[in-house]
C-alpha cells in the first residue's frame, strides 16, 4: 500500500457529496437517494439517473455523463486534490460498533502476484462496467475494503492522529453510519505505514472484488497516462485489521420444497440434520448451526461433526448447507444460476427472512452463523474460493470522499 494525492470533497460541500456504495442501489433507488442533491456522488457512480427513464446503464453515454458531473464538481470547487500524496484514517461507527483503517492505494502488481488475495469469482457483465468507468472518468471512486492481520504498531500510529488532530470529516450517511476521515501526512508515519504493509505476506479482500478486477484491467488499457507518478497500476484501497471488522449472516430463501410436502420435507432432513422446534425466530448460536422457516415455524438445524470436512471451504456453513440441503434435497446444483434461490444479507434481520416466504406463499428460508475472518483468510490463503454469497459486511465504506485519480487534473483545486 502507498500514499496517494487523494480527490475529496472540500468540507462545506462534504455532506451533499457523500453516498453509498454504488453497487448497493438499484437505479431508480440511487435517483430517489440523490434527489435534491445534485453535488451527490450518485451522479458520478450511476450517472444513468441523469438520463431519461430506461437507459442503457452501460452505455457509452452513461460514462460520459459521469465524467461530465465529475467534471463539473472539479470546476466548482466541490472536489479539491491533495497537494501532496499521503495516508488516511477511515473510521466508521454503526450502532455502537467502531473499525479503524488506513485509506491509500494497492498495487494492481501486488493483485495479480496473489500479495492481495480475493476469495470468490465475478461477473463479467459487473467487471466491465466498473472498467467502462474507471477508463472513461480516468478516476477509481469505489473503494476496496481490505483486511489485513491486526498489528499493534499500526493501531498506536492510528490511534495518534486520532487523538492528535480533527477529523477531516465526520459525516453521518443516511443510512446511520458515522464516517470519520483524518488526514495522515506525517512523513514518519507514511514511511511506517508504507513499511508495516510491504512486510506483510498478504491482504485479502473482504468487498470490492469487482473494483479490484476491474482495476487490474484498466491498467493495461490505461499504462501510457501518466499521472505525476501516480499510474493506473494502483487502485483505491482502505484497509482495516481484521479483528475489528465485522461480518453478517449472508442467508437463502428457497421458492419451492422441490416438489416435496412440508412433512415430506423434514423427513428427508432428519436423515442428516437434527431438528428442533423453535418458540420463535432464533439465529443460529455456533457454526453447523442452522435457523429454518418452514410452514409458519422455525426450526433449529444442527448437524453432526462428524460430516463436516476439514479444507477450507468445505468446513465453511454456506457449503455444509448447500452439500447437505440444498443439492440433494431441494435439487438446486448451482446457486449462482438458479432462479429458486435467492440470498437476503443479515442487516435485513429474521423478519426479512419470514416475510419473503410469508409473501410468497411457500418455501423455505436458512439463517447462517456468520463466516469468519479468520475462515476467509483461510479460504484466500489457500487460492480457493468460496461459494456466492457467503458473507456480508457491515458497515459499508462511502463512495465521493475519497477517489484515486490516474490522469492529470490541472484545472483541479487544492483543499484550502
Amino acid at each position: 500500500m502507498q500514499p496517494f494525492r487523494a480527490l475529496r470533497p472540500n468540507a462545506d460541500a462534504a455532506a451533499g457529496v457523500i453516498a453509498p456504495p454504488y453497487d448497493v442501489l438499484n437505479t431508480e433507488e440511487a435517483r430517489q437517494r440523490a434527489a435534491g442533491k445534485p453535488n451527490s456522488f450518485l451522479h458520478i457512480s450511476k450517472p444513468e439517473i441523469d438520463l431519461p427513464v430506461g437507459t442503457d446503464p452501460f452505455s457509452a453515454q452513461v460514462y460520459r455523463t459521469g465524467a461530465d458531473n465529475l467534471n463539473r464538481l472539479l470546476k466548482d470547487g466541490v472536489l479539491v486534490r491533495e497537494g501532496q500524496p499521503c495516508y488516511y484514517v477511515y473510521q466508521l461507527e454503526m450502532q455502537g460498533h467502531v473499525q479503524t483503517g488506513v485509506a491509500g492505494v494497492g498495487s494492481v502488481a501486488a493483485y495479480r502476484e496473489n500479495r492481495i488475495r480475493k476469495h470468490e469469482l465475478t461477473r463479467p457483465q459487473k467487471e466491465d462496467d466498473r472498467v467502462h468507468q474507471i477508463t472513461t472518468l480516468r478516476a477509481q471512486t469505489g473503494p476496496v475494503l481490505l483486511a489485513y492481520r491486526a498489528q499493534a504498531d499500526i493501531k498506536t500510529w492510528l490511534a495518534a492522529t486520532v487523538r492528535s488532530q480533527a477529523p477531516l470529516y465526520d459525516l453521518p450517511a443516511d443510512d446511520g453510519v458515522v464516517h470519520r476521515i483524518w488526514r495522515v501526512d506525517a512523513p514518519t508515519v507514511i514511511d511506517g505505514l508504507t513499511a508495516a504493509f510491504a512486510a506483510m505476506p498478504a491482504l485479502y479482500i473482504a468487498d470490492g472484488h469487482h473494483r479490484s478486477a476491474a482495476a487490474s484491467r484498466a491498467t493495461d488499457e490505461l499504462a501510457q497516462i501518466d499521472a505525476d507518478g501516480e499510474l493506473s497500476d494502483y487502485f483505491l484501497t482502505v484497509a482495516f485489521p481484521h479483528d475489528e471488522m465485522r461480518i453478517l449472516d449472508y442467508n437463502r430463501v428457497v421458492a419451492d420444497l422441490n416438489e416435496l410436502s412440508a412433512p415430506q420435507f423434514l423427513e428427508a432432513l432428519a436423515v442428516t440434520f437434527e431438528i428442533t422446534p423453535l418458540g420463535q425466530a432464533a439465529k443460529p448460536a455456533a457454526p453447523t448451526r442452522f435457523s429454518m422457516y418452514l410452514d409458519g415455524r422455525w426450526f433449529g438445524l444442527a448437524l453432526d461433526p462428524d460430516r463436516v470436512p476439514g479444507d477450507a471451504v468445505g468446513r465453511l456453513d454456506v457449503s455444509l448447507l448447500q452439500a447437505h440441503l440444498i443439492a440433494p434435497i431441494l435439487g438446486i446444483d448451482d446457486p449462482r444460476r438458479d432462479p429458486r434461490i435467492d440470498f437476503v444479507g443479515g442487516i435485513r434481520g429474521l423478519e426479512g427472512l419470514q416475510r419473503r416466504v410469508d409473501e410468497n406463499g411457500g418455501g423455505v428460508a436458512f439463517a447462517l452463523f456468520p463466516t469468519s475472518m479468520e475462515d476467509l483468510m483461510a479460504v484466500a490463503d489457500a487460492n480457493a474460493l468460496m461459494p456466492p454469497k457467503s458473507t456480508w459486511f457491515e458497515p459499508k465504506l462511502a463512495d465521493g470522499l475519497l477517489s484515486h485519480v490516474i490522469a492529470p487534473l490541472e484545472t483541479a483545486p487544492r483543499p484550502a
